[in-house]
């Protein structure tokens, strides 16, 4: 049984108001479907149906303050309640005392020293490399909790080749902002399908969508608008290719954001679980969740680590 985990940056359930919550105004009938005719906001959890079940999860985790990615994205990895253990929320890149818990105790780490396969099927670009080899990038807590497993990041030759996915799934940012008028170029539904395949050759394998975080900083609803509408699209392509008997998809972010646009900062909103696959697997799946720190254990009693 293989196991995907997309991670959606900054994805809160959010009210149902379309002045500032682009989930309101997007246009998703694929996701709506699924989940019976309902928009992807809090009012909508709990929900089950043939194919889809959405859970609301806390992502404060009983500690003051408002969650912040890198405790929030290392809680995910590990089932630990760090922010407890430290006494804080802190981002967006983990601090010392926060990276030593991404170190042997993520599910990267577990997966491998099960013997199993495990990849981030992202491809990072050239300048990325530069900026972390130079000192003046660092790494966030995904990437930092696969190369700390012993596993590659996936690069500009892994996205030509089709071994990974660029960050925004159809790889049109590779083309706008890097200007590599070269690279590979993906329809959405496309870029959905690219991923179940990749995804069908690893144990565990995760996706991570930066944008949406960005765009709620940014509280730009145009943007925010045109993600969750493509990313439709890739779910819809993704889902028809996925066999559900063959495993489970894990969609799930680290703290809310993107759902209110009528402020720059992270949101104390709780964050979808969304599970894809068989309804036994995802009721046996999602039994003790209710915060973050419930997700990881999941995936391991899934994955038998």
């Amino acid at each position: 049984m293989k196991l995907l985990f997309l991670f959606l940056d900054g994805i809160g359930l959010g009210e149902n108001d379309p002045e500032k919550n682009p989930f309101t105004r997007a246009k998703m009938p694929y996701l709506n479907s699924l989940l019976g005719g309902q928009t992807l906001i809090q009012e909508s959890a709990f929900f089950e149906g043939e194919r889809a079940t959405l859970l609301s999860v806390d992502p404060n985790l009983g500690v003051k303050g408002l969650p912040q990615s890198a405790t929030g994205q290392s809680v995910l990895l590990t089932g630990i309640n760090i922010p407890a253990e430290l006494g804080y929320h802190y981002g967006p890149k983990p601090n010392p005392e926060v990276a030593q818990y991404l170190d042997g105790k993520t599910i990267f780490a577990k997966t491998v020293n099960a013997g199993k396969k495990a990849a981030l099927l992202n491809a990072y670009p050239p300048r990325y490399f530069d900026g972390i080899d130079s000192g003046k990038r660092l790494y966030s807590a995904i990437p930092q909790a696969v190369t700390n497993a012993g596993l590659p990041l996936f690069t500009q030759a892994d996205f030509y080749s089709g071994r990974a996915l660029s960050a925004d799934f159809t790889g049109e940012g590779w083309r706008e902002f890097m200007k590599l008028d070269d690279s590979p170029l993906y329809e959405s539904e496309e870029a959905g399908r690219k991923l179940a395949e990749l995804a069908g050759q690893y144990d565990f394998s995760f996706f991570e969508y930066w944008a949406s975080d960005y765009a709620g900083h940014k509280q730009d609803m145009d943007w925010a608008i045109r993600q969750l509408e493509t990313f439709d699209s890739v779910l819809k392509g993704l889902l028809e290719a996925w066999q559900a008997e063959d495993g489970l998809i894990v969609l799930t972010s680290d703290h809310g954001n993107m759902e209110d646009l009528s402020t720059r900062k992270h949101t104390a909103a709780n964050v979808p679980l969304l599970l894809f696959g068989e309804k036994n697997i995802r009721r046996e799946f999602q039994k003790d969740i209710s915060d973050l720190t419930g997700i990881a254990p999941a995936i391991f009693k899934f994955l038998e680590i």
